[in-house]
């Protein structure tokens, strides 16, 4: 389950992060409306989890893009505005949820979860990602390379739904950062190669015919062999 969390206080958000992280989803946090917007014009999201006092563009302002874009995707509001004017204000707009801070991460797992199983009772998704015969499955985190289990830890599981999600284009080593390691990361962009070495061992080293490829000077490319 991939998740966008619009929050501009760093602490927040990072907690939320870690730990949604930990849960077992795939996330991103955007620190403000611009950025968000970008985020949810250009990628696919099971669940946004939206502030709504941001910079630029606020959290109702959002949710009604979102709306506007014909986007079914539950919305989360978590805010530290607590008024019912705010909170009817946010569910007439489009929004699903409202969550009023501080968080109580047990309970905002189970809006989550409410949320996730409300969705899919109404709409049937296919939660498997698929590149050639390397399967993965967002639901259970399983990864099939021609039937075979492959076994990714947190970090190199969401390396590859990112390249999967992006077959067939190019993405640079600051993407991959950016994405997979967070937004604002100062981790070395050697670690990017590190991994790509780590997923060639576990995707490609058994199989004649090559997923992973490198682009040299531009980044990496993940695509099927015609």
């Amino acid at each position: 389950m991939r998740i966008l969390i619009v929050e501009d206080d760093e602490r927040i958000g990072s907690f939320l992060d870690k730990g949604l992280q930990e849960s077992g989803y795939f996330v991103q946090v955007a620190r403000d409306g611009v950025e968000a917007r970008r985020l949810i014009q250009d990628e696919t999201w099971d669940l946004f989890i939206l502030d709504i006092m941001l910079p630029d563009m606020d959290g109702f302002q959002l949710t009604q893009l979102i709306r506007y874009r014909k986007m079914d995707t539950p919305i989360l509001i978590l805010s530290a505005l607590g008024e019912s004017e705010d909170k009817i204000k946010a569910l007439d707009l489009g929004a699903d949820d409202y969550l009023t801070k501080p968080i109580h991460f047990p309970e905002l797992l189970s809006r989550i979860n409410a949320l996730r199983r409300r969705y899919e009772l109404h709409y049937s998704k296919d939660n498997t990602l698929s590149c050639g015969d390397l399967t993965v499955n967002l639901d259970t985190n399983a990864v099939l390379r021609a039937g075979k289990e492959i076994v990714l830890s947190v970090k190199e599981f969401r390396f590859l739904v990112y390249l999967i999600e992006n077959q067939n284009k190019i993405v640079s080593r600051s993407q991959i950062l950016q994405v997979v390691w967070g937004a604002g990361s100062d981790t070395y962009t050697n670690v990017v190669d590190v991994y790509i070495s780590y997923l060639r061992n576990k995707i490609d080293a058994d199989f004649p015919e090559k997923c992973i490829k490198t682009v040299k000077g531009r980044g990496y490319m993940i695509s099927a062999q015609k």
